[in-house]
């Protein structure tokens, strides 16, 4: 019997508007997959990312290109000759090993041999806005023990210098989202060193991030934008500290596992990042969890309305749900 497939874009509005250097958005848009055999029902949801090129409606297409082949059971192992990494592939990946969990009545995390996930604590995300409105927003979360800043090239001492005002004992991840410049980042290292900043996330353009390896990192340099998949990770030594390995960009649970292999063999940090969606999305990435340093799958807490069941647990911790995925 022919699996049945099915895909279609969802609207999560979010609590209030979320801005980063590139923009601001008041919801999340996702597609989600669904993959029916013999009465098991597999999903999976992405987010179509305008920075790479995507939109609801690629994706969509990319997925309905495919159709025939879901339907006659292509697994994980083959749907990357037919898909590019992406938000596409991401959600139908995702779907498939959901599937195969829901056949064989067995969580992803037993099938994968890992540890199941409980209380995973998870960054909570200060969106860019005026530095005392920033400062305001960390105490809105309570006392987190992990807050990521995002910033552009505008009051970037005195947004930091206000939060760690606030907040003390948290670590803290500042995501620039390609909007500095290298002279820049030279300049402000030994500031933002002195305000014990852990990590920073794509502060250069993808494009202008060999100027890296030109200078010392007082911190560790985290890449996004500029790293997808199992096969930049070579580019990466000597540029950066470590990688932000999200599955929209990787393209699915099976190519996130295998950029974790490669991170730890190359020595590179790993985080483990997000899109914001609802908790359908964070959950294969939450398997993830374990063999990250940084984990920021804060995505659901930004929504109006989770899908139910949901991955949270309690503010700023994610349990893993069978209910919800795998």
């Amino acid at each position: 019997m022919m699996r049945k497939v099915s895909c279609y874009p969802k609207s999560f509005p979010l609590k209030k508007a979320f801005r980063i250097s590139r923009g601001a958005k008041n919801s999340a848009e996702v597609v989600t997959v669904e993959l029916i055999d013999g009465g098991f029902k597999g999903r999976g949801e992405a987010v179509p990312y305008a920075r790479y090129g995507e939109s609801v409606e690629s994706v969509l297409e990319q997925i309905d290109a495919i159709k025939n082949d879901l339907k006659n059971g292509i697994d994980n192992v083959n749907l990357n000759t037919l898909l590019p990494a992406g938000a596409a592939r991401n959600s139908v990946d995702c779907a498939l090993w959901d599937l195969e969990s829901k056949i064989k009545d067995t969580p992803v995390w037993k099938v994968l041999k890992r540890e199941e996930p409980k209380n995973v604590k998870t960054a909570m995300t200060i969106s860019l806005d005026k530095p005392e409105i920033m400062a305001k927003d960390v105490n809105s979360y309570g006392k987190q023990q992990l807050i990521k800043i995002k910033l552009n090239s505008k009051s970037v001492l005195e947004s930091v210098s206000r939060i760690r005002s606030e907040a003390p004992q948290a670590r803290i991840i500042i995501d620039a989202n390609e909007s500095w410049t290298a002279e820049q980042l030279k300049v402000w290292q030994s500031d933002l060193h002195k305000m014990k900043v852990d990590l920073i996330e794509q502060p250069l353009p993808a494009g202008e991030d060999n100027a890296l390896s030109e200078f010392d990192h007082l911190i560790p340099i985290c890449a996004d934008e500029s790293f997808h998949t199992s096969e930049d990770i070579k580019r990466m030594k000597g540029l950066y500290d470590c990688v932000n390995i999200k599955l929209d960009k990787t393209g699915g649970l099976t190519e996130g596992l295998k950029c974790i292999k490669k991170a730890s063999e190359n020595n590179l940090i790993v985080m483990l990042g997000c899109m914001i969606a609802s908790s359908l999305s964070m959950a294969p990435a939450l398997l993830l969890a374990s063999d990250a340093s940084f984990v920021d799958l804060d995505g659901p807490f930004f929504l109006k309305e989770d899908v139910n069941p949901s991955l949270i647990s309690t503010s700023g911790k994610l349990s893993y749900s069978s209910g919800l995925w795998g």
